[in-house]
């Protein structure tokens, strides 16, 4: 079996990081400029999920 990503498979993968990193950006910069308190913490959340998800993937790059 072989365990090397194909080009095609390298290029959507720093994609779809890349997009987890600036989704991760984008929740940060809105949970700052939010005044809820209880959606802050969602934001915060979610942008922490992002950035598991985004060094998860990551690993894939070897």
């Amino acid at each position: 079996m072989n365990n090397q990503l194909t080009e095609l498979e390298l290029e959507n993968l720093r994609h779809i990081i890349g997009g987890h990193g600036m989704i991760a950006n984008k929740l940060e910069a809105y949970a700052q400029n939010c005044t809820d308190p209880q959606l802050v913490s969602i934001l915060q959340q979610d942008a922490q999920d992002a950035k598991a998800a985004q060094q998860k993937l990551m690993t894939f790059l070897g």
